[in-house]
């Protein structure tokens, strides 16, 4: 098992966004804007999804697209100026209940 972590991924991506775009595919994404950034990740989720359901969908293609959406979602969190810490708040808020109930807590506009 690896030692890399989510919180190395997101130090490459704070390394890579104060470079330049000609060295650099995360710059490039994070010049492009916060929905480019979206859409990349929307993409990425699509595209997990498939090699899940395809019949043919190998563990490693669906280990590689899962890591492309989690790469992507820290670049879209980069470009919104969010810290993983803050998400991984928010997760530890939620699992403070079963996830029934926590659903159930939220406002309809969540």
């Amino acid at each position: 098992m690896s030692g890399f972590t989510i919180h190395d991924l997101a130090g490459v991506i704070d390394a890579r966004a104060a470079s330049s775009g000609d060295v650099s595919y995360t710059r490039k994404l994070l010049d492009k804007g916060p929905e480019h950034c979206a859409k990349k990740l929307g993409e990425e989720a699509i595209e997990v999804v498939i090699a899940s359901v395809e019949s043919g969908g190998t563990r490693e293609h669906i280990v590689a697209e899962s890591a492309d959406l989690l790469f992507h979602l820290l670049v879209l969190l980069k470009s919104r100026g969010i810290a993983l810490s803050e998400v991984e708040a928010e997760l530890a808020r939620r699992t403070q209940m079963s996830g029934l109930e926590e659903k159930a807590s939220r406002k309809p506009d969540q």
